[in-house]
C-alpha cells in the first residue's frame, strides 16, 4: 500500500485530526526530534487503500536570513543589505531537526516516490475549525498549494528582512555608540513597527501640546407637576466667552416657567454585532478582557486546537451562505449560563445576521462545541465566553428602545431633554454590557405646556485633553492604514513594548518612552514616509495583488527596495538631524556609568553601563566594550588578562546559575583562532592562564555535543561545575574549603582530576582525611557529592529528548588544549551521566 503523509502546522493539531480521521483506532510515537509525534493509521485515499502518516512542525521550519559574513554587523556596510547581501533559507530552530526529521518521513517533494511522475502528490487541505464535518469535508475537497500566496510571503519576508536590518544596524551601531542610557539592546526599524510606533507618538504629541481652554455652558432644572425635577441641557451647549454666557443667564434666570415648544417619540433600534473577525476579538480582549493582542491570540490558537473555536485568524465579517448557524446554536442549547436565551431562539426562529465584509479566507470566528468555566478556566474561558456570547447575539435580534424628546423654551434660549425606554433588549441579553442605558422615562406633555423653572446656572468647565492610545484603538488604527495583517498586528504591537519604545499603562494604555518619541521625531525630521502609514500601506497592497496573481514578484520587489535604498542612504547623510534630539534626552557614554574596572590600553577606570545593552566604555580610549547580557557583573580580585593587561570581570546569571570571568578585550577580539566573539575565561584556549579551559577544564560535557565541565573557581564554598556551553550545572564539595583541577588525568575515562580540600567537621572521607584527589566521573566517593541541576536563565533541556545518550561514550567535543579526550567508564556509568537516563 502506499503511503500518505499529512503535516499539521501543530503538534496539538496533528493528534486532533489523526483522532477524527481515524475515529480514534490510530496508534502513536514521539519522533526522532522528540517535538512532534507521528500517528499512523489505516483508510484510504482517492479510492485506494493507503497507510497514513499524520505528524506536524512545530513552529515555523524555515527562515530567511543573509549569507555568511553578511550576518556580522562589523564587517558589512548596512547599504548592501537592500541588494548586494545574498539570502538563503534555513531552519528556523536547528535544535529540532525539523527538515530532517520530514525528511525521514519522506515529506520532502525531491525524495517521494512519484516526484517526476507527473502525478499529484502534494495538496492542501483547506479547513476552518477541528470538528468532524470540517475535517472530513477538507479531506474530499483537497487543493494544491496556491503558489501566488507564497510568493506573496517569500516577498514581504524579503522585503522586512532587508529593510529592517539595514535600518536597524546602522541606528543601532550609531547611536549605541554615543549615549549610554537608551536601555535598549536594539534600536530597531521595521516597516509595519515603526509606522505602529508613529501612530502611538502622534496621540502622545497631541497630550503634550493641548492647551486647555474655558468654556461655559447653562444647566435648567425643571420641575413637573408631579414635584419631579427634570435636567435641560442647552441648545448652545457651549460658550468660550464668559460675558456672553453671563448675559444668557441673565435673560432666563428670572423666568418662572419653561413652556414646551416641542414634543417627539421615536422607535430606534441598536444593531445586533456583525461575525466576529480576528481584529475585532483583539480590540475586545484588550479594552474589555485586559489581554494584550499577543496574549489573546495565543489563547485563541489553543483554543483552536482544542476544537472549542473556529480558526481565529480572518478578516470575514459575512458567515458564507451554507454555514449551519442553527447548529453551531444547538450546542450551547444545554450551557448553564444561557442555555433559556439559546432555546428561545431556536424556538422562535434566529434572526439572519447582518451583512459583513467577505474578505474570501476563513468564515468569523465562531464556537464550536460547549465549554464550561470549570472546563477551561481563566483567559481561555473569558475569551470563550465572549466569542460565544457574541456568536449568539450575530443571531439574535436588534434591541429596540423608544427616544423620547422634549424642547423647553425658557425666555429666548431653548433646551432640551430626552428619554429611552427599552422595548426588545434583542442581542443585549446575551451582551448585557451592550444594553441601553437606563433613563427615568418623561412626564406625558404636549406642545403649550408649561413647568416650573427650579433654577438655571451656568457652570465652568474646561476642554480636557486625549488620553494615551489603548491597544484597542491602535488596533483600529493600524487596520484602517492596512499595517500589517490580522496575524501580525499582535506581534507589531508586542515588539514596541518588547523593544522599550512604550510601555503599558492601567487601561491597557500606551505610553510612548523617550527613546521611542525621539526617534519617531527623528524619522519626521529626516523622511516623515518612514514613520507614515503611506508607503507600507501602499507596498501591502502590492503584496496582496501578487498573492492574486495580478502583480510581478520580482518587479514589486526590485522597486521597493530600490525605494527603500534611497531613502536609507539619506537617512544616513541626514542623521545628524535625529542625533540633535538624541543630545537632548540622553547622556553620552563618557558621561554614563559606573567605574568598574582598568582599560588594559590607558589603564584608566572603564565605566560600566547597566542599561541595555550592558557593556563597558573607556572615555579616554573612546572604546566600548559589549559584555553578557541578562545577568550582573562585576570586578574580579583586580585580576589582570596576560594577554592584554584588561582587568577581568566575573559574570553571574543569578544564585543557582553560572558564572564566570572574562577579559572585556578578548571577548569582544578573540585571541585565539578557535575562539569566537563573545567568549569567557571558561572557553578560552590560552594554554597557560589560571583562568583559562585549558587550566579550568575538566571534561566534556554529559548533554550537549561540544561542551567542556569547567570548575568555577569562585563558586566555593558551594562549588560547582558548569558546561562553558549549555546550561548543565553541577553543584559539588559543599563541605570543601579548596577545589583545584588536577595536572593528572584519570585512568578511566581521561578526564581532569580534582584535588579536593574538605572540612575537618564534615569530611566525607573515612580516618577524618581531609584531602583526597579523584575523577568527578568515576571516583565512587566524588559521585556522592554531585547533584546535577540546570541554570535557571538558560532554555529548559529535555530529559530523554534528542541528544539524550544511553551510556555508549561522549561524542566528540571541544576538550583543554594538552588533556585527552575524556570518555566515559566502560562497565559503569557516572553520576553526572545518570541523570539523563
Amino acid at each position: 500500500m502506499k503511503t500518505v503523509l499529512m503535516v499539521a502546522e501543530k503538534p496539538s493539531l496533528a493528534q486532533s485530526i489523526a483522532k477524527i480521521l481515524s475515529r480514534g483506532n490510530m496508534s502513536s510515537h514521539k519522533g526522532l526530534n522528540g517535538a512532534c509525534s507521528v500517528h499512523k493509521y489505516t483508510g484510504t485515499f482517492a479510492g485506494q487503500p493507503v497507510h497514513f502518516k499524520m505528524t506536524s512542525v512545530c513552529g515555523h521550519v524555515m527562515t530567511l536570513d543573509f549569507l555568511g559574513k553578511y550576518n556580522k554587523w562589523d564587517k558589512v556596510d548596512p547599504a548592501e543589505l537592500f541588494s548586494q547581501a545574498p539570502t538563503e533559507k534555513k531552519e528556523a530552530n536547528p535544535k529540532l531537526n525539523m527538515v530532517k526529521f520530514l525528511q525521514v518521513l519522506d515529506a520532502i517533494l525531491p525524495v517521494m516516490n512519484n516526484a517526476h511522475s507527473g502525478e499529484k502528490t502534494v495538496f492542501r487541505a483547506r479547513f476552518s475549525s477541528i470538528t468532524d464535518t470540517d475535517i472530513c469535508n477538507a479531506m474530499t475537497r483537497l487543493s494544491e498549494p496556491d503558489h501566488n500566496e507564497a510568493l506573496s510571503v517569500d516577498a514581504r519576508q524579503e522585503l522586512d528582512l532587508r529593510i529592517g536590518c539595514a535600518f536597524t544596524r546602522f541606528q543601532t551601531k550609531y547611536f549605541q555608540g554615543k549615549y549610554g542610557d537608551l536601555d535598549s539592546s536594539l534600536i530597531s526599524f521595521g516597516p509595519c513597527q515603526t509606522p505602529t510606533l508613529g501612530f502611538c507618538v502622534e496621540r502622545h504629541d497631541k497630550i503634550q501640546s493641548f492647551k486647555p481652554e474655558t468654556y461655559w455652558v447653562l444647566q435648567a432644572k425643571v420641575h413637573t407637576k408631579k414635584e419631579e425635577s427634570l435636567l435641560l441641557d442647552w441648545d448652545r451647549v457651549r460658550v468660550f466667552d464668559r460675558e456672553i454666557a453671563q448675559m444668557f443667564l441673565n435673560m432666563t434666570k428670572s423666568e418662572k416657567e419653561a413652556q414646551v415648544e416641542a414634543t417627539s417619540r421615536k422607535e430606534k433600534a441598536k444593531q445586533r454585532p456583525l461575525a466576529l473577525n480576528t481584529v475585532e476579538m483583539l480590540r475586545v480582549a484588550s479594552s474589555a478582557l485586559g489581554m494584550g493582542p499577543q496574549h489573546a491570540m495565543q489563547i485563541a490558537e489553543r483554543l483552536y486546537t482544542q476544537g472549542y473555536i473556529s480558526y481565529p485568524r480572518t478578516e470575514t465579517t459575512h458567515y458564507p451562505e451554507n454555514f449551519d448557524l442553527k447548529g453551531s446554536l444547538r450546542q450551547q442549547a444545554n450551557h448553564p449560563y444561557w442555555a433559556d436565551l439559546v432555546k428561545q431562539l431556536l424556538a422562535e426562529g434566529i434572526n439572519r445576521p447582518r451583512k459583513g465584509h467577505d474578505a474570501g479566507d476563513h468564515p468569523p470566528i465562531t464556537p464550536m462545541k460547549s465549554a464550561t468555566e470549570a472546563e477551561l478556566g481563566g483567559d481561555a474561558w473569558r475569551l470563550y465566553e465572549y466569542i460565544t456570547r457574541h456568536f449568539i447575539a450575530t443571531v439574535s435580534h436588534d434591541c429596540k428602545y423608544l427616544q423620547s424628546t422634549i424642547s423647553f423654551r425658557i425666555g429666548p434660549e431653548k433646551f432640551t431633554c430626552s428619554g429611552k425606554t427599552v422595548i426588545s433588549p434583542g442581542f443585549t441579553e446575551i451582551m448585557p454590557w451592550q444594553s441601553v442605558p437606563l433613563e427615568e422615562s418623561l412626564p406625558t406633555c404636549q406642545k403649550g405646556d408649561t413647568f416650573t423653572v427650579g433654577e438655571v446656572k451656568m457652570l465652568e468647565k474646561q476642554t480636557s485633553p486625549p488620553d494615551y492610545l489603548t491597544e484597542a484603538e491602535l488596533i483600529t488604527l493600524m487596520e484602517k492604514h492596512g499595517i500589517g495583517t490580522d496575524a501580525s498586528i499582535p506581534v507589531h504591537i508586542n515588539n514596541i513594548c518588547q523593544r522599550n519604545y512604550v510601555t503599558v499603562e492601567s487601561g491597557r494604555r500606551l505610553k510612548p518612552t523617550n527613546l521611542g518619541i525621539v526617534l519617531v521625531h527623528g524619522y519626521y525630521k529626516i523622511d516623515a514616509e518612514l514613520v507614515l502609514p503611506t508607503i507600507r500601506s501602499a507596498v501591502e497592497k502590492q503584496l496582496n495583488l501578487i498573492a492574486q496573481g495580478k502583480a510581478d514578484y520580482h518587479q514589486v520587489l526590485g522597486h521597493t527596495l530600490d525605494i527603500f535604498k534611497r531613502k536609507f542612504h539619506y537617512f544616513v547623510d541626514s542623521i545628524a538631524g535625529m542625533d540633535e534630539l538624541m543630545e537632548v534626552s540622553f547622556s553620552p557614554l563618557a558621561a554614563t556609568g559606573k567605574p568598574l574596572s582598568r582599560c588594559g590600553k590607558c589603564h584608566r577606570f572603564m565605566k560600566y553601563i547597566q542599561a541595555k545593552p550592558s557593556r563597558l566604555h573607556c572615555s579616554h580610549c573612546d572604546e566600548t566594550y559589549t559584555l553578557p547580557q541578562n545577568g550582573t557583573i562585576k570586578l574580579y580580585k583586580e585580576l589582570r588578562c596576560p594577554l592584554d593587561d584588561f582587568e577581568l570581570v566575573l559574570w553571574s546569571s543569578g544564585s543557582r546559575g553560572k558564572s564566570y570571568p572574562l577579559c572585556p578585550y578578548c571577548y569582544n577580539h578573540p585571541p585565539f583562532r578557535d575562539m569566537k566573539k563573545g567568549m569567557g575565561c571558561n572557553e578560552c584556549t590560552h594554554p597557560t592562564c589560571q583562568h583559562s579551559l585549558s587550566m579550568l577544564g575538566i571534561g566534556q560535557c554529559v548533554e550537549c555535543e561540544n561542551g567542556v565541565l569547567v570548575l568555577d573557581p569562585t563558586s566555593g564554598p558551594k562549588w560547582k561545575v558548569a558546561c562553558n556551553t549549555c546550561n548543565v550545572v553541577a553543584h559539588c564539595f559543599e563541605n570543601a574549603h579548596r577545589v583545584r583541577v588536577s595536572a593528572d588525568t584519570c585512568n578511566t575515562c581521561e578526564a581532569a582530576l580534582l584535588d579536593v580540600d574538605f572540612n575537618k567537621v564534615k569530611s566525607p572521607l573515612p580516618g577524618n582525611e581531609t584531602q583526597h584527589t579523584g575523577c568527578i566521573f568515576c571516583d565512587p566517593v566524588f559521585q556522592e557529592l554531585v547533584e546535577l541541576k540546570h541554570a535557571a536563565s538558560c532554555h529548559p533541556m529535555h530529559r530523554g529528548g534528542p541528544g539524550r545518550r544511553q551510556g555508549r561514550g561522549r561524542a566528540r567535543g571541544r576538550r583543554p588544549p594538552g588533556k585527552p579526550n575524556p570518555r566515559r567508564p566502560k562497565d559503569k556509568m557516572s553520576a553526572l551521566a545518570a541523570y539523563f537516563v
